[in-house]
């Protein structure tokens, strides 16, 4: 994508969470700590499924894609804004923050679309127990997450085309800690009608998709759940459902909050923002683990391993 901007503004100030330098350093320490955590979890997730065996199924499949899209959705934001928090300067060049603008969006946009697919994929492990294996084949498992793939690049530039074509006189100051339409919108010296607008029709058609698909599977699993007769049955139902549930609800709660609405400021944005780009992606790979016993032995199993023997992944 061709970046252009025909205004003076080259680059912008990335603000952050405080000015005040003590603060910074709080919020250095704090970041780099959730970061690494965030690395160390969802990394230990992917290599424990590819290495298991019994864990090359779909649900696996997909919940290590899970972990590739948290990692990659917190580096866009994360690492920037540690190195903001102990330099002087928090600049970012026009084109960087186009880029971080994009990036954002795109994992954002396909996390999304991937957690619609996981809510797919318990309905008819739960509905459709018997022609499972059959409809969720390896290839059909690859064309999903492709798609997801593919819809979150069209949500990226779906989200950056209007930005580039704002028109930036100054001030260049972004109150936030990363790159985000709302932001940048409120530095624009002209009318953003469109920009806006394209924001909200592009962010409520993957929200509202995503929507639609995951209440018609959470409607079908809750009602075929309540129709099994053992309450161990439907106990194990539920909480196969459960730390997808709570992950969903995790993602998507601030996501709409943040952009179904138009480029205006709230208090807490910024806290919000911090939500979903920091705390969700550390969260999941414990949400999914410590509900996970299947993953919890496979760990174990790992760790006892004196090295990686990698077979083929699903």
């Amino acid at each position: 994508m061709a970046v252009r901007n025909e205004t003076g503004v080259t680059e912008f100030i990335l603000l952050g969470l405080s000015s005040d330098p003590k603060l910074q350093i709080v919020y250095f320490v704090l970041f780099l700590m959730i970061y690494l955590l965030t690395i160390a979890g969802n990394l230990l997730i992917m290599v424990t499924i590819y290495v298991d065996s019994e864990l090359h199924t779909p649900m696996y499949f997909f919940l290590s894609h899970l972990s590739f899209l948290d990692l990659g959705f917190s580096t866009v934001a994360v690492p920037k804004s540690l190195a903001n928090f102990v330099s002087q300067s928090r600049i970012i060049s026009f084109r960087d923050c186009i880029a971080q603008l994009f990036f954002m969006h795109f994992f954002g946009g396909a996390e999304c679309l991937h957690l619609t697919l996981m809510a797919y994929d318990r309905y008819v492990a739960i509905c459709n127990p018997l022609r499972y294996t059959t409809i969720m084949s390896r290839r059909i498992c690859l064309l999903l997450v492709v798609s997801t793939w593919v819809g979150g690049l069209m949500h990226g530039f779906g989200q950056t085309f209007p930005a580039i074509q704002l028109p930036f006189c100054g001030p260049n100051e972004i109150d936030h800690f990363f790159c985000d339409t709302h932001a940048l919108s409120l530095l624009a010296c002209s009318r953003t009608f469109f920009s806006e607008t394209a924001d909200i029709i592009n962010s409520g058609t993957l929200a509202l998709s995503s929507f639609v698909v995951l209440s018609i599977s959470y409607s079908y699993i809750i009602s075929t759940i309540l129709k099994i007769r053992s309450a161990e049955g439907r106990q194990k139902a539920f909480s196969t459902c459960a730390s997808h549930i709570l992950v969903v609800t995790l993602f998507f709660a601030p996501m709409v909050f943040m952009y179904m609405r138009p480029s205006v400021t709230f208090p807490a944005d910024k806290l919000v923002s911090g939500f979903y780009t920091i705390i969700t992606p550390v969260l999941n790979p414990f949400i999914y683990t410590l509900r996970n016993e299947k993953v919890k032995k496979s760990i174990k199993r790992l760790r006892g391993r004196k090295g990686f023997l990698c077979g083929d992944a699903y």
